[in-house]
């Protein structure tokens, strides 16, 4: 299947992408995006992605599921761009990635640990001592 090669305008980017035109520009201020400009549009001339735009949203949207923030997003595609990812640099970024994923499934299962006690003393009418979520436990806070 041939890729289509012609530049989007941002409606057609927000429906290939699912992102919203707000989203898309917050992305370009923040310059996570760096679609070309082309010659329409007058004083404001339109901004027009690529494919390869619409593989940088992918992978924005990918980190942010990861956990990771929009600048440590922004800090590796720069990376990425300048020097390119090394195979020993990408491992150590999904080192620190998995660290983070483990730390919050820990605190997840604290949480659903506490809520289900919390649950079972209220259907029992509340009788004993209340469950208390042990904050020092948690280690993402």
């Amino acid at each position: 299947m041939v890729k289509d090669t012609k530049p989007m305008l941002i409606g057609e980017f927000s429906r290939r992408t699912g992102l919203g035109t707000a989203t898309i520009r917050f992305y370009i201020r923040r310059r996570l995006l760096t679609p070309e400009t082309g010659q329409s549009g007058g004083r404001n001339p339109y901004a027009q992605f690529t494919e390869r735009d619409v593989q940088i949203a992918a992978m924005i949207r990918f980190g942010q599921s990861l956990g990771m923030s929009l600048k440590e997003i922004a800090e590796v595609n720069d990376e990425m761009q300048q020097v390119g990812l090394s195979r020993e640099r990408s491992v150590e970024l999904m080192d620190i990635q998995l660290q983070a994923i483990e730390r919050k499934a820990a605190d997840l299962i604290i949480m659903a640990d506490y809520l289900r006690a919390k649950r079972d003393w209220i259907a029992a009418g509340k009788s004993g001592d209340e469950p208390e979520l042990a904050l020092n436990a948690l280690c993402s806070l």
